[in-house]
Parts: structure tokens; sequence; C-alpha cells
């Protein structure tokens, strides 16, 4: 069981811009994230490209590696999200996807050159995150083609964990063996802004890591901790799969969609990080106490003492046969 962030970290407002080489980390955010409790942390910035050189993406990694106290993942676009930012990926008025050719594929290419080039470096976990993905969904030849290239994407990677994360939509019309027959040792579903995500992931099989992306990131968004803990346990139930391969996270702000401030995003990570901590306790009465006892037991009154109730004389008699 253990703890991560979904998404970009928002830019402190108070910081001025930091000049010089565009990829240089900003070491206050690995700072910020590591100080919430959360067990696996980015640099807090928007993934790299996949045009974006081997060299320059391992130097980023390895700058917030260097900072952090706690591993630190690298954050690739995807190629499918990545064809679609550069324009050669649209979708028509009918819904319909149009794609240049080998578009998705070339960017296929350059990832898997920086992702072998990460694992040489030491990176444990690189992270494929496609946010512009969901007409995989409805469209079979967007289906096809994202399938295609995340199959050329991971060719040769055997042995790194590599992580797909999913669209912040309901993506469950996708076939499931389109996402679970690619070598991908986990997937991270935003159950919010996907809440039929719940039936993809309980397809997945046994031997593969489930990130559950299960705090909204909106004003008002529900923050219950008991809530975030149930998905932990909902998600390890699947397919016996254990809390060994969960993981959870805040649900990723969806595209063109405006980011919490700051210090309301940090605030909901540590948030993240308490409930991953309580889901990971391995006693159930010790879980229980560290819960609000409404949702251990729905009798319970708030702030009291729950007393079983008596039972009634003819329940007790049809027990006993008196």
């Amino acid at each position: 069981m253990f703890s991560t962030l979904l998404g970009a970290l928002p830019v402190d407002p108070d910081r001025p811009a930091v000049a010089g080489d565009a990829t240089e980390t900003r070491l206050d955010d690995v700072a910020a994230l590591g100080a919430t409790g959360l067990e696996l942390v980015s640099d807090g910035r928007a993934p790299t490209r996949p045009e974006d050189e081997a060299s320059s993406v391992v130097a980023r990694w390895q700058a917030a590696t260097d900072a952090s106290p706690v591993p630190v993942k690298a954050v690739l676009l995807g190629p499918w999200s990545g064809a679609v930012s550069s324009g050669a990926v649209s979708s028509g008025a009918s819904g319909a996807v149009r794609s240049s050719s080998g578009a998705a594929s070339a960017g296929a290419d350059q990832l898997r050159a920086t992702i072998l080039a990460l694992a040489a470096a030491g990176c444990a976990l690189v992270e494929i995150t496609e946010p512009d993905a969901a007409a995989i969904a409805t469209d079979p030849s967007a289906t096809a083609a994202f399938s295609a290239a995340h199959r050329r994407l991971l060719d040769g990677t055997e042995g790194i964990h590599a992580s797909l994360t999913l669209p912040p939509a309901n993506v469950d019309g996708t076939p499931p063996a389109v996402l679970f027959d690619l070598a991908y040792a986990s997937y991270a579903f935003d159950l919010i802004g996907g809440p039929d995500n719940w039936r993809l992931i309980v397809q997945a099989p046994t031997d593969r890591g489930i990130i559950v992306g299960a705090l909204g990131l909106k004003a008002g968004a529900d923050e219950t901790r008991e809530v975030l803990v149930w998905a932990a346990h909902y998600a390890a139930s699947t397919n016996g799969r254990g809390l060994a391969r969960v993981g959870l996270a805040n649900a990723p702000a969806a595209p063109g969609s405006p980011p919490p401030v700051r210090a309301e995003m940090l605030r909901k990570l540590e948030l993240v990080a308490e409930a991953s901590r309580v889901a990971a306790v391995e006693e159930p009465g010790e879980m229980a106490a560290l819960l609000d006892r409404r949702a251990v037991d729905p009798r319970s009154m708030s702030g009291g003492r729950f007393a079983p109730a008596r039972r009634r004389g003819p329940v007790r008699r049809a027990r006993t046969g008196r």
C-alpha cells in the first residue's frame, strides 16, 4: 500500500520565475510533496513530452531524486496524448478520431528510448500518462491506434515497472484486453471523473497494480477519509489483488479545468497520505479505532458509545425454542 499524486503541483504564486534551462527541476516542489507524507512523488511538474531528449528527462528525474527523501517517479506524456497535443490527432464533428499516419507510433519510439535511459539511471517507476485518450472507450479506430502505440512503446522494456495513467473520464467502454494485454505493471484510474472505471478495475489481472484516484480536486469535493480507505480496500479485494498491489492518489484534474491553488492541493495530498497509512493497518480493530465509528458500525451514534440493542422477548424465544 502506498500513496502518490496524479498530475502536476500548481506553481507557487509567490515564487519568482526560474531563469535558465527550461528543464530545471523545481526542487522546492519536491520538498513540498515529500512533506505531505506521500510515499511516492514526482518532481511536481507537467509530464515530459515524447520529443524531449532522453538525457534531459533523466537529468530532471535525477535532480528530483537527489532532493527527495522518498522515491521519485518519472512522469511522461503518453504517445496518444502527445499526438493530440501536437495536432496530429483530432476529433471530428461526429466524434470520430482522425490521426496522421504513424504520429502515435513515432512518439512511442521516442518514449521507449527515454524509458530505457531512465531505467539505466536507476529509476524504479515510470508513469505514462494519457489525459487525452478518452476516445479509446468509444471509437474503435482510436482504440486500435492506442493499443498499437503502447505495444510499440513497451517492446523491449521487460523488467521495468511501467505504469499507465488513464484519462480523467469514464473509459469502461474500453475492451479490458486492450489495456490488460499491455505489459504495464500497474494502472491508475480516475474514480471521481470516471466512477464507472471500477468495472475495469475488477477485471484487471491479479498481478497488476491498481492506483485509485479517489480524492476530487474541485472545491467542495468529498474528503471523507473513510471513503478513501474503502476505495483502497475494495481495489485490493478485486481478484484477490491484496494491498501490496494498491496505491491511493488524488483524482487528476481534467484537461482544461482549473487546478486548485497550491496550498489546497498540498492539503488534499496530506489527506491521501494519511488515508493510505490507515488503510495499510493490518489489525482490523486497530484500523477501526482510527476511523469514524459510523463508518465501522452504522448503528453507532456520532460521538457516542455503541451498545448493542437488547433483543426483544419474542425474538429470543423464537431462537431458543421457548
